[in-house]
């Protein structure tokens, strides 16, 4: 058809990988450049993540983009070449892993920033950088068994239209109902993780900002990075939430799979590792400074300049600060 000509084009293809795979590298340069100035010990855990996060998007986008182009180079016919299908098997496995995880480390990362900023103390003496390394190493795990049940006991993965791509069976019926749910509802569950986790956490550093106590250590890295997270967070919710929810739709109502969806809604989700990245980039106090040199990222300073501001806050927060 006309839609799978245009939209899954080797062009098309080959610009989308080859801008996430600059984006990605551009963005670990960065990461490890930080990762080596930083003295903060929350900032070096936060930052392992965001390696980990930046690590896992770039071989997602060279494993799947790397197949997807080979097939329109050289139009190889997958039932010859792949009669048992351990390499459609390989594709739909890196599909998965390589999906779950930005969303498991999105809010594995908004657990940790909530215990770092509710519960600092806690997180000094229980978050040392092995710690977070082995969380790291967790979700790849998590993640990677997720990705494994299909050839093992739980749903199947099978071509996908128009014969470039293999996916995990959408299906109403067996255990593929069962294994589209578990993709769907882990994902689903990520984001409303995230999203909850975030909230409370950047309430939380609203109201530390509102203090008027001058002997309080600088937050500037705290907001740095809530920030970043929010994005991410964002971000993750508009590339992801559309197939997440296509997926359970599907399956629960038992409507029948809509192919041109389905390629609109995964080129949705690739987005996430494409833009990702700039958040690291784009938005840091070195690169906000070179932008606005006047911008002062401290709390104190970003209060008395919107008084008004504060004053909102602090009547929004006054109730649960006196509870």
């Amino acid at each position: 058809s006309q839609y799978s000509r245009t939209i899954t084009s080797v062009s098309f293809s080959s610009i989308f990988s080859a801008l996430g795979l600059f984006s990605n590298f551009i963005a670990f340069i960065v990461l490890v450049k930080s990762f080596h100035r930083t003295k903060s010990r929350s900032r070096s855990s936060f930052l392992i993540f965001l390696g980990g996060l930046v690590v896992t998007d770039f071989l997602g986008l060279l494993v799947t983009g790397s197949i997807v182009i080979s097939f329109y180079l050289t139009n190889f016919n997958w039932r010859l070449l792949d009669p048992d299908c351990h390499f459609c098997n390989f594709m739909g496995m890196s599909m998965v892993f390589y999906g779950l995880c930005p969303l498991l480390l999105g809010a594995t990362m908004a657990v940790e920033r909530f215990i770092g900023i509710n519960c600092p103390f806690v997180r000094f003496t229980a978050m040392p950088k092995s710690r977070t390394v082995y969380m790291l190493l967790t979700v790849w795990l998590v993640a990677g068994l997720i990705a494994l049940l299909p050839i093992t006991v739980l749903g199947s993965y099978h071509l996908q239209s128009p014969g470039s791509w293999c996916f995990f069976n959408i299906s109403f019926q067996g255990s593929d109902q069962a294994f589209s749910l578990l993709f769907s509802f882990t994902g689903l569950l990520s984001i409303a993780v995230s999203f909850v986790l975030n909230t409370v956490s950047f309430i939380t550093l609203i109201k530390v900002c509102c203090k008027q106590d001058r002997r309080q250590r600088r937050r500037d890295h705290e907001i740095e990075m809530m920030v970043q997270l929010l994005l991410i967070m964002v971000i993750e919710s508009i590339c992801w939430c559309p197939l997440l929810v296509f997926i359970a739709q599907t399956v629960l109502l038992k409507q029948p799979l809509n192919v041109k969806k389905l390629l609109l809604f995964i080129r949705f989700a690739t987005c996430n590792q494409i833009l990702d990245p700039w958040v690291y980039i784009l938005f840091r106090r070195a690169v906000i400074k070179r932008l606005y040199p006047s911008f002062n990222w401290s709390e104190g300073s970003i209060m008395s300049r919107y008084p008004s501001f504060r004053d909102t806050i602090r009547r929004f927060t006054r109730p649960s600060l006196q509870s």
